[in-house]
């Protein structure tokens, strides 16, 4: 067999770094990808596919960058990621969103990526900023174009059009060594190119709106019943995370992202004039004993093994600095890493709010917005997933947690889900106008969506149906 899909015959013992039993063991845990110790298998096939689509990714990450849209205008966007991903059944979901699937029928896993851009200015200073007023300051760009060359990928192996990687490639990751796909190891080490792997689980590219706004787009999408449409039985994410150094990557089971909701505190008191307190009853000093006190919910109600976050962002009262205005209105978040405490948080933080304004002659009216539930990964999926990265030379965090918020938790209600976070080299955090990671990201990313892919694949049959639910379920 001739290297006819575009590579060359390679010699596998001159990739460096590269542990040639490794790819040997790695390459065959689908039927019909391993005999006898001399055919290497679909993962290596992948790989060598996803390297040959990211430098397209790289050129789409900066066009997507450049065209950013909020949440609910991702129209534009939706149809050029839709453009880039190769031919399948496309069915639009959530308002601003859609799904695409590649492969057959059966079981699928989905791989998520979000479509919508921050309402920031933006201060990166490079060719291909944003300058419309919105701004990819969480990577969403970088997110959606390793979607498209991991779906794309996929559909390459499966049709059969894959060549040898080049292992000197300038965008490769720490397993790049040796991603030449191969089919047939010969006597004297060479390998020649494949012409094809059959059997791959279906992907379903799932491109979800409004990650960043309310109502959430995740939910959206469950609520569609198209997972369920679609038999996913396993939904995978991957978030760029500058707490992380480059080349690592954070795979961690169990609760990995707090839940977050929002609050609107309004306490109402009786204006007059700042030289007359004792004719008045002051807002400003109620909700100023409020926040105190709500901190300490924290520090003396809270289990110290729950991470719990509370935080008043705006603060608003009055408009004369001689006058003692009518009310003060608080707006803020309550996060936490447990479910079960989250309901009990919700119901103690009126309780605080009510009684210390009424201590201080005012009334407090406490609203509370529900947001995401906790985020959490699976666990055995989140263990093979960072078994496969560590053999491809990924360094794995299986510790890192936050009390940040993605909507990628509602996925869990309906399908075992895995959310990872990728190392990048930027010292500006996400959020900040300043953010942007280098093109090496996309690569990252691309390699840690097809490890969770590759490790879901490895036992759909295992992990139950879709489950659907409706909103707010």
């Amino acid at each position: 067999m001739s290297a006819a899909a575009g590579g060359s015959v390679r010699d596998l013992g001159r990739f460096d770094g590269f542990d040639r039993g490794k790819l040997l063991r790695f390459g065959g845990f689908m039927a019909g990808t391993f005999v006898d110790g001399r055919k290497v298998g679909v993962e290596v096939a992948l790989r060598a596919a996803l390297r040959r689509e990211l430098p397209a990714a790289v050129a789409l990450r900066r066009e997507l960058h450049a065209v950013p849209c909020v949440s609910g205008e991702e129209g534009p966007t939706l149809r050029r990621v839709l453009a880039a991903l190769p031919g399948g059944v496309v069915e639009h979901v959530a308002g601003t969103g859609a799904v695409l699937r590649v492969g057959g029928p059966g079981p699928a896993v989905g791989v998520r990526g979000e479509l919508d851009a921050l309402p920031i200015e933006e201060r990166t200073g490079v060719p291909w900023a944003g300058v419309n007023g919105a701004m990819h300051a969480c990577g969403h760009d970088v997110h959606l174009a390793a979607v498209v060359a991991l779906a794309r990928a996929v559909a390459d192996v499966t049709a059969g059009d894959v060549p040898v990687a080049t292992p000197s490639d300038p965008l490769a990751g720490p397993g790049a060594a040796g991603a030449g796909v191969v089919e047939a190891v010969e006597a004297d080490g060479t390998v020649e190119a494949a012409e094809g792997v059959a059997g791959l689980v279906p992907l379903l590219a799932v491109l979800q709106p409004r990650e960043e706004s309310f109502p959430s787009g995740a939910l959206d999408v469950v609520a569609s019943g198209v997972l369920g449409r679609h038999d996913v039985r396993a939904m995978i994410g991957a978030h760029v995370q500058p707490v992380l150094p480059e080349g690592t990557i954070a795979c961690a089971p169990g609760p990995v992202n707090a839940a977050s909701d929002e609050f609107r505190v309004t306490v109402k008191g009786g204006e007059g004039h700042a030289a007359y307190p004792h004719l008045t009853r002051d807002p400003v000093l109620a909700m100023a004993q409020v926040i105190v006190a709500a901190q300490q919910l924290v520090s003396r109600v809270a289990d110290p093994m729950a991470p719990t976050v509370v935080t008043f962002g705006t603060v608003n009262a009055g408009s004369a600095p001689n006058a003692v205005p009518g009310e003060a209105v608080a707006r803020g978040t309550l996060r936490t890493m447990s479910q079960e405490w989250r309901g009990r948080l919700h119901r103690r933080f009126k309780q605080v709010a009510e009684d210390t304004a009424r201590a201080y002659g005012c009334n407090a009216v406490v609203e509370i917005l529900p947001g995401e539930p906790v985020l959490i990964n699976d666990r055995p999926l989140a263990a093979r997933t960072g078994e496969r990265l560590r053999e491809l030379g990924w360094a794995v965090n299986d510790e890192l947690r936050s009390c940040g918020a993605d909507d990628f938790a509602r996925y869990g209600d309906v399908a075992a889900s895995l959310m990872m976070f990728v190392g990048v080299d930027t010292e500006s955090g996400l959020h900040s106008p300043a953010f942007l990671p280098g093109d090496a990201a996309v690569g990252a990313v691309a390699e840690a969506l097809l490890a969770g892919y590759l490790a879901a694949s490895s036992s759909t049959a295992a992990i139950r149906p879709c489950r659907h639910r409706a909103p707010g379920g």
